[in-house]
C-alpha cells in the first residue's frame, strides 16, 4: 500500500491534443482510408501524431494516395501506364507483403486496368445488375423453372 502510495495514480501517456495512443489509434481507422485534402483539422492533428508514432503507416499511406491520384487524375493509356510503372517501382521498393498483392493484380491485369484509362468505364453497372439478379433470385429461395424466371426477369429490369 505505501508502494502504491509512492508511485501514485497511473495515468496513460497523453499526445499534444490531449488523447491516448491508442485513442488516436482508434478514431484513426477511417481518417487513413480518406484522401488527405478531406480532412479537417482535427483529422489532420491526429494523422500527424499517428505518422510520427508509425512512420511505416505515413509510406504506406502515400503510396494508396499516389494510386488513388493517378486513377483520379484525368489521363491517357501512355502517361497512366507510365505513372503506374512508377508506382509499381515504389511499391517494390517499400517491401511490404499486403502490397505484394496489389502488384500481383496490377500484373495479372494490367491490359484491363490501363483500357479503364482510355474510356474511363468500368463494369460497375454489370456488377450492379447482377447484384440486383442475385437478390432477386434470393427473394424466390432458388429457381427452379429457369425460362419463367428468365421471363421474370425481363419483365421487372427491360
Amino acid at each position: 500500500k505505501a508502494e502504491r502510495e509512492r508511485i501514485g495514480k497511473w495515468e496513460p501517456e497523453r499526445m499534444e491534443n490531449g488523447e491516448t495512443l491508442p485513442q488516436i489509434v482508434s478514431r484513426s481507422k477511417h481518417i487513413i482510408l480518406k484522401h488527405w485534402s478531406k480532412w479537417n483539422e482535427q483529422q489532420k492533428t491526429r494523422a500527424a501524431i499517428l505518422f510520427d508514432k508509425f512512420p511505416k503507416l505515413l509510406e504506406g499511406y502515400s503510396l494508396s494516395m499516389k494510386l488513388t491520384d493517378i486513377f483520379n487524375k484525368k489521363s491517357g493509356p501512355d502517361e497512366a501506364r507510365l505513372n503506374l510503372a512508377r508506382w509499381y517501382n515504389e511499391v517494390e521498393k517499400f517491401d511490404y507483403m499486403e502490397f505484394n498483392k496489389v502488384l500481383d493484380t496490377f500484373s495479372n491485369h494490367s491490359t484491363t486496368i490501363i483500357n479503364y484509362f482510355e474510356e474511363r468505364l468500368t463494369n460497375a453497372s454489370a456488377e450492379s445488375f447482377n447484384a440486383k439478379i442475385k437478390a432477386f433470385r434470393s427473394q424466390l429461395r432458388g429457381v427452379a423453372d429457369l425460362k419463367f424466371f428468365m421471363f421474370r426477369l425481363a419483365r421487372l429490369y427491360a
